[in-house]
């Protein structure tokens, strides 16, 4: 018995150690990460600036986004909706998530027209969803509403957020005219 005993003061004491020596490493090392980056490297931004309008012309970003949108691929908007189905509901009657029900938001109300408790961003920016709003908000949606509580970060190619928003044209009981060259 007296074996035994050892054993297990041995494994607590084992623990206990573990457990002061990682307090004493997070006080020593403190694990914040600035804000502000510290050391800037000219021409990072520039040549990453060159990079996504090459992207963007690649991708049809030189294009309005009427012909992109005359253009667009409702399936490969549907395939790309996958994305969006873990925080909304596309279908008609559907229920909320974490996000709003998207049925019918081609010319809803911003921060309205659903029960949803929306952001205050969202509710004081007004207006309704336009084409072009979706696509500046789709493409970054803390960058075009600051404040929104939407964590997705954007879709980057503008025939995707095309396809996209075609998709949700498509699920809309009258949907507003595509918009004019």
């Amino acid at each position: 018995m007296y074996d035994v005993n050892k054993f297990l003061g041995a494994i607590l004491g084992a623990a206990l150690l573990l457990m002061v020596v990682n307090e004493i490493s997070n006080f020593l090392i403190n694990p914040v990460i600035p804000a502000k980056i510290a050391i800037e490297i000219e021409g990072a931004e520039e040549e990453e600036a060159k990079e996504e309008t090459a992207d963007a012309k690649e991708e049809g970003g030189g294009a309005s986004l009427a012909s992109l949108l005359a253009a667009a691929d409702v399936d490969k908007g549907a395939k790309a909706a996958k994305k969006c189905k873990a925080c909304h509901s596309f279908d008609k009657g559907g229920k909320h998530k974490v996000g709003p029900v998207l049925y019918g938001v081609v010319g809803r109300g911003k921060g309205g027209g659903t029960a949803f408790k929306y952001s205050s961003a969202m509710k004081d920016m007004g207006g309704e969803w336009s084409y072009e709003d979706l696509d500046a908000f789709l493409a970054n949606p803390k960058g075009f509403m600051p404040g929104t509580k939407m964590a997705f970060k954007g879709i980057k190619k503008p025939g995707d957020r095309a396809n996209l928003i075609a998709y949700m044209r498509q699920n809309h009981d009258t949907p507003p005219a595509l918009p004019s060259e």
